[in-house]
């Protein structure tokens, strides 16, 4: 038995301008809910009639192949998805691009027709399990769409700008820059492997980068650095992630000061972890630093950025909070214990968490890379600090589970040792000053909001 699912979704752009978002390279990693364990494998370089795409859907240890051919293509107006092989029976998927009245704006129809397998067997059991995946799956798409469209129009007076982006498989860049590249930006990747096309190789622990390989790059965005949280801190780890980020951004400021037609603006990463421990006082971008392994990282890491000020760069140190992902970072850490009713608070649960969604990020970095205001320390968090206690509730509540197990501060530092206070157990309250008084709205401001969007709860 063929069924039908429907939804629509205004659009602040035209029919033409939603098309050629969905046509861009990035669209379909936009559009993947970030809860799906879902990977793209081979597919065509551009959407047109036959082209394909292929996804692998991770069910535990094992991976489901599913092919889509494109076809019905009908350029702002409308194209289809057809399953070639996959998990249903039978799958259509319809994109209809419908015009208004007024020419900035248009409706997105996702229409689709699908049969699920067994039969009549498969539509008892599995029937309306399904059409609530596909509901928590199309509310994210739509959500995601229409507000990414809405940032790049905000921009759009601006120009499209060429990227060069370090960092880029990481939690951030992974985000940013499909991001980036629906809304016509060109990217250049930095990677430390045998670079590809449309990539540039480089080592961040080396004494020098050619600069000569950034040639026509109008922005760069620095992200690269190893990652602070990946086990506890021996002082072999801590060598390392003082290393790949303070000497890594030094040599590549150092390149880019040394360009005859340097970027304009350069959008380095940092954290909060800059401010340390702090208790129930607000901080914002005016504070000093404070004492410690990370606040010392934090310093020296932004202090590298000096040779690109000096050379008139517009640097913008992008102080980043906790950052909600089921992908990666702290949540993606918490999420399997929170699921098993095994959750609870750190410590006492007093201390300030300072978060900001993935996507808020990533629009963070477009906002900073367009706001010729912005310069110096930013802090990227969500203007709703909570502490760990609220945070913990509200995560429980959101998967609809007890957190009724906390974990003593001298277990956290048993098992991290130094880690667990800096990162765990520091109470940090940051304001986000500098990107409200620029004008930036949040995509997800509340937390409860914010865990919603990113686990489709």
């Amino acid at each position: 038995m063929t069924q039908v699912f429907s939804q629509n979704v205004d659009l602040p752009v035209s029919t033409s301008q939603a098309f050629d978002w969905h046509a861009r390279p990035g669209a379909l990693e936009r559009l993947i809910p970030p809860w799906e364990s879902v990977e793209l494998g081979d597919r065509s370089e551009n959407l047109c009639e036959g082209a394909t795409v292929e996804l692998l859907n991770r069910l535990g240890p094992l991976k489901m192949r599913w092919l889509v051919e494109h076809f019905d293509f009908e350029p702002g107006r409308r194209f289809c998805d057809v399953q070639r092989s996959g998990p249903f029976t039978a799958w259509k998927h319809f994109h209809l691009f419908h015009s208004l009245e007024n020419p900035h704006s248009c409706v997105l129809e996702d229409r689709i027709e699908y049969q699920l397998p067994g039969g009549w067997l498969g539509n008892l059991l599995a029937s309306r399990w399904t059409r609530k995946q596909i509901q928590r799956m199309f509310d994210y798409r739509h959500e995601t769409t229409s507000k990414d469209l809405a940032a790049h129009r905000q921009y759009a007076d601006q120009g499209k700008l060429c990227v060069a982006v370090s960092g880029a498989r990481g939690l951030i860049g992974s985000e940013l820059i499909p991001l980036l590249t629906t809304g016509g930006h060109e990217v250049t990747r930095l990677v430390r492997r045998q670079p590809e096309h449309g990539e540039v190789g480089w080592n961040p622990l080396a004494k020098r980068f050619d600069e000569r390989t950034l040639h026509g790059i109008d922005a760069v965005v620095h992200l690269a650095g190893e990652n602070i949280a990946a086990g506890r801190w021996t002082p072999n780890l801590k060598e390392r992630i003082r290393e790949s980020r303070v000497n890594g951004t030094r040599v590549l400021c150092e390149a880019l000061a040394r360009m005859q037609n340097p970027p304009k603006v350069l959008v380095a990463a940092s954290a909060i972890g800059f401010y340390g421990h702090r208790g129930d006082d607000m901080v914002d971008e005016s504070n000093h630093p404070g004492a410690g392994f990370l606040p010392d990282v934090c310093k020296d890491w932004e202090a590298a950025t000096q040779p690109a000020q000096d050379a008139g760069i517009r640097v913008v140190n992008l102080r980043i909070g906790v950052v909600l992902s089921p992908q990666g970072g702290a949540l993606a850490k918490m999420l399997t214990p929170f699921k098993l009713g095994l959750g609870g608070r750190i410590g006492n649960g007093h201390q300030y968490w300072s978060w900001i969604s993935i996507d808020d990020v990533a629009v963070t970095i477009l906002h900073a890379l367009m706001t010729e205001s912005l310069h110096g320390p930013v802090n990227a968090v969500a203007p709703n600090a909570t502490t760990n206690d609220e945070f913990t509730q509200t995560l429980g509540r959101v998967l609809r589970r007890p957190t009724k197990l906390p974990m003593p501060a001298v277990a956290a530092k048993l098992v991290l040792g130094e880690m667990a206070n800096d990162l765990l157990l520091a109470s940090t309250r940051v304001r986000p000053g500098k990107l409200i008084e620029s004008g930036y709205h949040f995509r997800q401001p509340t937390l409860e909001k914010s865990l919603q969007h990113v686990l489709g709860r």
